[in-house]
């Protein structure tokens, strides 16, 4: 899911060499923890969050076969 991840968001910003995905574990969820640039964190997100609810929708999707939770949290 982080390949995934990082793929759609390189696609999305100005700078994809910046970008990068970071996988945690906390309390029971996969955090994939998205990073780039300062300028390019308003791409990600979009208007109103749509890109951002997107990019969530899209790696939840592919982590249903699972059972475990997905989390995406973008950072600069």
């Amino acid at each position: 899911m982080a390949e995934l991840l990082a793929e759609l968001a390189r696609r999305l910003v100005d700078d994809p060499d910046a970008v990068h995905v970071e996988e945690i574990e906390r309390d029971g969820a996969h955090v994939l923890q998205l990073h780039v640039a300062k300028d390019d964190v308003g791409k990600v997100i979009g208007r109103q969050g749509r890109i951002a609810r997107a990019l969530r929708t899209i790696v939840r999707a592919g982590a249903a076969r699972s059972s475990y939770r997905v989390l995406v949290e973008i950072v600069d």
